[in-house]
């Protein structure tokens, strides 16, 4: 018999490891065969030991939300796209192609989380398992009140955070408190959606019925490392309220005709700007518990190993570990999933002779469209467009590396205008062709490595159609500086921030402004962002050096600058899908076709001539998902969302 420590041990390895091996179908099955019955039921809660087994399965869905190619967030914000005409498809790629306007379809939705289906998990099975685990809690009679009111607590928040993550893709949702009987009659069973309020106002009544039971701390980071602790529920109900005060929520006029078949509306008529007070308060006292705990905005610490680094260098790595840093170490990171990123040879590019030798090194075929990159402000802090002093006109023109950008870009490689005078942020977040790439087995800060990508002759060049980035642009941020590719794989494992202090501090700026319009406090938390990337304060940087200085004066000018701050410093973290939809601005950003480098030719000029991938295809309708034939089939007092 294992004793407590090493059960203990075992049972948050299982954590570790579910949300890994549970995407499998088999693994599905698995979990999903508990038969509804009393003597099943009773031998899941006969002791503590395993009533914990049924908390862990809780978590399970939740674990498997790591995996980015099934985040719409991810996938559907066009700050990454990935081809769709290789000959090998490595990857499930159905949720990049959802912008490309060709794979939605309500005969099988893809990522169709309602029914747990074309990669999707089901979210009404994971809640369902919530309520069994809150009706039988009572029953393990080993179990210490301490430990009860920390799991309920904990059950509480997965259920919120389901119920939350469903009315996200799908708005007005089935809200299920309880779960039904199986005796129940058959009317009772066929669920109708409550308006979208209802199921927002339900997921934050779970999450402040959690927060009075969850840890402040992980006592023993070790073995419980991943599970919910007090800061993340508030955080979390934050980010909901914040949600639920934005365009797509409060107000919409393009759902105002959204009903149920009895005639009831599942969106208000009109926009309460009361909403966005009550989501600045919670943001509020997110940060103060955050602030209790000493977090704070996460800086590189310089290892012993690396005796020099310059100033530039080291603002690059800040920002680039402030994600990839391992979590117990990185004091900004409130919630991670256990399971680690898995995508990080999609995100770099071919950097020696080795690398180009080993067919199966460096993918790199998670691709940046270009419009991403023009997010990334002047050396000035200002949009490129908006800078006085920056020559945005002439910026594809070519421009050889110097001496001044040696440590950003390769000193006489050359590139493009595009690729100077930017903020740290651009560097630390793009690899470029010229581009300096500080890692992967070389920390010399006097010669590291750097992008070559003109032409299939180039280390970083197309080799094959597997293997191939097609607009000759990398999600930098998203490979740790540790991680080498040559002629093996050598992975510095990280795990991906879900929410970390920098997007608390700017939804809360955003909120502010929202509720009451520009104003110290709001400048204040913006600031501390920039500050941290070696920018000067929005309001000083916009009177200085903007075409457009008195921007941060307004409400609207002041919107304008927050909502590209949260996609310039959450670029690639699975963030912007969801903001620019809650913003209802996902239709005009991916208006703009998707374009980069010409990537099979040689010369400077032609390589540094501009070539479209392809121009998105989505409308109204793609704000949310349609429910499948199946779905309003089974149950006919659902109805299709509005436009499908």
């Amino acid at each position: 018999m294992k004793n407590h420590s090493t059960y203990i041990r075992t049972k948050i390895t299982f954590i570790l490891l579910l949300g890994l091996l549970c995407i499998s179908e088999s693994c599905k099955k698995y979990l999903d065969v508990t038969p509804e019955n009393v003597g099943t039921i009773d031998y899941a809660f006969r002791n503590r030991n395993e009533a914990e087994n049924y908390l862990f399965t809780c978590y399970n869905t939740l674990q498997g939300f790591s995996n980015v190619i099934y985040d719409p967030g991810f996938t559907t914000s066009a700050e990454i796209v990935y081809p769709n005409d290789l000959s090998e498809r490595p990857i499930n790629d159905i949720g990049f192609q959802l912008i490309r306007g060709t794979t939605q379809n309500i005969s099988n939705p893809a990522l169709n989380y309602w029914d747990g289906n074309n990669s999707g998990s089901s979210i009404f099975q994971a809640i369902r398992r919530c309520n069994i685990m809150l009706e039988n809690i009572d029953k393990p009679i080993d179990l210490s009140a301490e430990e009860k009111a920390r799991w309920i607590a904990e059950v509480k928040f997965l259920k919120g955070y389901y119920h939350y993550f469903l009315a996200r893709m799908y708005g007005p949702i089935p809200v299920y408190r309880v779960n039904q009987s199986i005796t129940a009659p058959i009317e009772e069973i066929r669920v109708k959606r409550e308006p979208v309020d209802s199921a927002f106002n339900y997921a934050v009544q779970m999450m402040d019925e959690a927060a009075a039971d969850l840890p402040v701390q992980i006592g023993n980071v070790q073995q419980e490392l991943g599970r919910i602790t007090r800061l993340i529920a508030l955080s979390v109900k934050a980010e909901i309220l914040a949600t639920q005060a934005s365009p797509l929520f409060n107000g919409n006029p393009d759902y105002a005709g959204f009903k149920n078949k009895d005639g009831q509306a599942l969106f208000s008529a009109t926009a309460d700007a009361s909403k966005w007070q009550r989501a600045a308060e919670a943001c509020k006292a997110a940060i103060d518990e955050a602030a209790s705990l000493n977090m704070k905005l996460y800086t590189f610490i310089q290892p012993a190993n690396i005796p020099n680094l310059n100033d530039s260098l080291r603002k690059v790595l800040t920002i680039q570990n402030t994600v990839t840093e391992k979590w117990d170490f990185n004091a900004e990171v409130i919630w991670a999933l256990n399971p680690t990123f898995g995508y990080q040879s999609y995100c770099i590019p071919r950097l020696t002779t080795k690398a180009v030798e080993n067919s199966t090194a460096a993918a790199g075929s998670f691709t940046v469209p270009l419009f991403t990159t023009d997010l990334f402000y002047s050396d000035n802090g200002v949009p490129i467009n908006e800078d006085k002093s920056w020559d945005y006109s002439r910026r594809f023109e070519l421009q050889a590396g110097d001496n001044e950008n040696r440590y950003f870009i390769k000193s006489g490689y050359m590139t493009v205008k595009n690729n100077f005078r930017r903020e740290v942020r651009y560097y630390a977040n793009i690899g470029f062709d010229g581009g300096v790439w500080f890692g992967n087995g070389v920390t010399d800060q006097n010669n590291p490595l750097y992008i070559e990508a003109k032409g299939p002759d180039s280390k970083a060049g197309p080799k094959d159609r597997v293997r191939i980035n097609m607009l000759a642009l990398w999600p930098k941020k998203l490979v740790n500086y540790l991680t080498v590719f040559n002629e093996g794989v050598q992975q510095a494992p990280y795990r991906l921030p879900r929410i970390r202090l920098a997007d608390l501090y700017l939804l809360y700026a955003e909120c502010l402004n929202e509720a009451g319009g520009p104003g110290q406090e709001a400048y204040q938390y913006i600031d501390l962002v920039r500050q941290r990337a070696g920018l000067k304060g929005v309001v000083e940087s916009w009177q200085q050096h903007s075409a457009a200085p008195s921007k941060p004066a307004t409400k609207a000018g002041l919107r304008e600058i927050i909502h590209r701050e949260r996609r310039i410093e959450l670029c690639f973290e699975g963030k912007a899908g969801w903001d620019l939809r809650r913003w209802k601005e996902m239709l005009t950003v991916l208006a703009a076709p998707v374009q980069g480098w010409s990537i099979f030719q040689k010369t400077n000029t032609n390589f540094y001539t501009l070539q479209t991938l392809f121009i998105p295809a989505m409308t109204v309708r793609d704000y949310f998902w349609p429910l499948s034939d199946a779905a309003l089939s089974n149950n006919p007092n659902l109805v299709q969302t509005l436009y499908w």
